[in-house]
């Protein structure tokens, strides 16, 4: 019962976090699953870095699919570049048991996710570009 409701807890509070608390926590859920997956392969538990490597999957592409090309202009269009080759790195890493690959795409989540974190938190957030990686009906 305690766990149902702290499920439901997350998820209500995932639903109404702010766009750029939503971001990061992509990019750390990425990371962790992608964490998760090199060290699946390592122990041979296929079954589950398979799992965790397509829940990275998921939210790079939810993180690419939230662009908005319109008004992040080139950011954006860089973005989807570097989403996509994330992602066809890391199903070619897959294919080939390449875990060098995993953590570098690991260590470009990592800093991207901290380029966000410092713009987001930067006091004068006016002068910096807006990520505009948020659909508008976030």
């Amino acid at each position: 019962m305690v766990e149902k409701g702290m499920g439901t807890y997350q998820e209500v509070s995932f639903l109404t976090a702010d766009p750029k608390k939503l971001i990061l926590i992509c990019y750390r859920q990425a990371i962790l699953n992608l964490k998760a997956a090199r060290e699946h392969y390592l122990a041979k538990d296929y079954e589950a870095k398979a799992k965790a490597l397509q829940k990275a999957l998921d939210i790079i592409s939810e993180l690419n699919n939230a662009l908005d090309f319109e008004k992040g202009g080139s950011i954006a269009r860089n973005l989807d570049a570097l989403y996509k080759y994330m992602t066809r790195s890391l199903l070619e890493a897959d294919i080939k048991r390449d875990l060098n690959m995993f953590t570098a795409i690991i260590r470009m989540m990592e800093e991207l996710g901290s380029a966000w974190e410092e713009i987001f938190s930067h006091k004068e957030t006016a002068a910096l570009p807006s990520p505009h990686m948020i659909p508008a009906a976030a």
